[in-house]
């Protein structure tokens, strides 16, 4: 998919490049840039086109929105930033960690939303979450801080496991927060784990291999756009070893995925949409403070379960936001 098309699967009729756009167009034109990629992510988008609707700004109406997809690649990101800063976009809302990064690396001029896993100050992304300052500001859901309670509901889950495997992408930016967490986690509980490292597709079949020689009882996996799009190879792998897995999106439920914890990501778009919204208005982003998202999400795959000879406990059906039957 070239850089600059529209994606028009996410309710477009035109394929314009960005440039092009920006001077057909006299409706405000904003930036959607995201580390994933459009089929998937559907859902988010549809939860940030409701947050603009929220703040009076509706798409093909008073609001044009290109959306520009890295497919997993961050090293896409920067180029991607650039050219909506390039077709003089109002806003860019920013979806992760590293397209806010790269959209912030792209310019001081143009008002960012993010959208992070992240703590934004330690990214360098705000001076404050109160007061931001500069041409920033957004929603951030600490990912990060959620790998302990994964772990821990993976040991409820499947309380004699010697040995837990966890899966991360070590090309995320929030690798070495979700690492630390994690690791800290498992010195409390007194889990012993194995930390296997995979950012290409290769290596996430060697990491499950790598796993089932280690004998290891059930494998955690981190967050990352990249496993997202790898979701049913992922998912596929740990059905074939017969691999509890707990994830930390939900998508790779919908794959066919045990279990997962996670941010509530669409109600995090919405917030983003709002902001977006305000500022097309005429807030500065400056005086928009970092909102926290609160809302987390539970959900067990039962059919899954039953393929791998689990029960699930009792405890943990009564905590589940959604159950897949």
């Amino acid at each position: 998919m070239r850089r600059r098309e529209f994606i028009a699967g996410l309710g477009s009729a035109a394929a314009w490049p960005v440039a092009a756009r920006a001077q057909q167009s006299a409706r405000s034109l904003v930036g959607f840039l995201n580390g994933g990629s459009p089929g998937i992510f559907a859902q988010i988008v549809a939860a940030f086109r409701q947050g603009l609707s929220e703040t009076g700004f509706v798409e093909h109406r008073n609001v044009d929105v290109e959306y520009l997809w890295a497919e997993g690649r961050a090293d896409r990101l920067p180029a991607l930033a650039s050219d909506l800063v390039r077709a003089h976009v109002s806003v860019i809302c920013a979806g992760g960690p590293a397209a806010a990064l790269a959209a912030k690396a792209a310019t001081s001029a143009i008002p960012i939303v993010f959208t992070s896993g992240e703590d934004p100050v330690k990214l360098g992304l705000v001076a404050s979450y109160n007061r931001p300052g500069g041409n920033v500001t957004g929603v951030v859901s600490l990912i990060e801080v959620l790998g302990a309670k994964r772990l821990g509901l993976l040991r409820e889950l499947v309380p004699g496991a010697s040995l837990i495997a966890v899966l991360l992408d070590p090309s995320e930016p929030t690798f070495d927060a979700q690492l630390s967490y994690i690791e800290e986690a498992a010195r409390t509980l007194g889990q012993q784990i194995r930390v296997l490292r995979a950012s290409a597709e290769t290596e996430i079949d060697a990491a499950f291999a790598t796993a089932t020689q280690l004998r290891a009882g059930a494998m955690l996996v981190g967050v990352s756009f990249f496993y997202t799009i790898r979701r049913e190879q992922i998912v596929m792998l740990g059905s074939r070893a017969a691999l509890p897995t707990i994830y930390g999106q939900r998508e790779l439920i919908s794959a066919g995925g045990l279990i997962s914890y996670a941010s509530d990501l669409p109600d995090s778009y919405r917030q983003a949409g709002v902001y977006t919204g305000k500022i097309l208005a005429g807030t500065r982003a400056a005086d928009l403070p970092v909102m926290q998202s609160t809302k987390y999400e539970l959900i067990i795959n039962l059919m899954t379960a039953r393929t791998l000879g689990l029960t699930i406990p009792a405890t943990l059906l009564a905590l589940a936001d959604e159950v897949i039957e």
